[in-house]
């Protein structure tokens, strides 16, 4: 019965695991869009209101 448990646990911290790592990409996926945005908008400004 130990190792039935045990199992059961070990399946389910691998299972809660692959669910971290996957919003943890999406949220660094929106992180890099956002950066990227900021640094269009940012290069627009410095041409129209620089150059």
């Amino acid at each position: 019965m130990s190792k039935f448990r045990h199992a059961k646990r070990d399946a389910k911290k691998a299972a809660f695991a692959a669910k971290q790592e996957k919003e943890g990409r999406k949220v660094i996926n929106w992180i890099f869009a956002f950066l990227i945005l900021l640094g269009i908008i940012y290069a627009l400004y410095s041409i129209a209101f620089v150059g």
